[in-house]
């Protein structure tokens, strides 16, 4: 994995249109970002095609990276989560017209009704007290440990890339991930 500073001067570069930084900013960073585009959609390639929007937005837009701002893999993580949150919403569109026209049709023969598979407003209540619950959990969890499991929750980073990340033995990564996601279950099967 590159480090922040590597990842800010490649993307200066991209930013003055220099493409052997873009390939190597693209090498060091897209089997992760594919991680995220896979997480948030779960089809690979839906996942691919966002990446590849994503770098395209990053190779035009890289002079808007503000290094004081916010670090080098969180800007280009944003830049991913957004694209994929976008394809995310025209799915959800597309599948609301494809439910609205198929109303019309409804009462042609042999055709069935379409499941809505968007949550009730019980279940997005639900899922509201869920990520609340969450939250709470997680502020009270300080140290390598929140930071382990924001790291490997938000980034994807597997156990090596965070003890390379942190600077820190895999060892003393894998005991932190593991003492932090037993008190997060603990926490939440106190607050359920």
């Amino acid at each position: 994995m590159v480090d922040s500073a590597q990842l800010e001067r490649l993307l200066a570069r991209t930013a003055l249109r220099d493409r052997e930084a873009f390939r190597h900013l693209y090498e060091a960073c897209a089997p992760q970002l594919l991680g995220v585009a896979l997480r948030l959609l779960r089809r690979r390639d839906l996942a691919e095609d966002v990446l590849q929007d994503a770098f395209t937005s990053v190779w035009h837009r890289a002079d808007s990276y503000r290094p004081g701002a916010s670090q080098p893999m969180t800007w280009l993580t944003s830049v991913v989560r957004n694209r994929a949150l976008d394809v995310l919403r025209a799915e959800s569109l597309r599948r609301a017209e494809s439910l609205d026209a198929g109303d019309e049709e409804d009462d042609a023969p042999g055709s069935g009704a379409l499941r809505d598979d968007r949550p009730n407003p019980l279940g997005l209540l639900e899922q509201a007290a869920d990520a609340l619950h969450l939250r709470r959990c997680l502020d009270d969890i300080d140290g390598p440990q929140r930071q382990c499991l924001a790291l490997a929750y938000y980034h994807g980073l597997s156990h090596s890339e965070l003890a390379e990340h942190l600077g820190s033995p895999i060892g003393s990564v894998k005991v932190w991930l593991r003492r932090g996601i037993d008190r997060m279950r603990r926490c939440m099967e106190h607050l359920a």
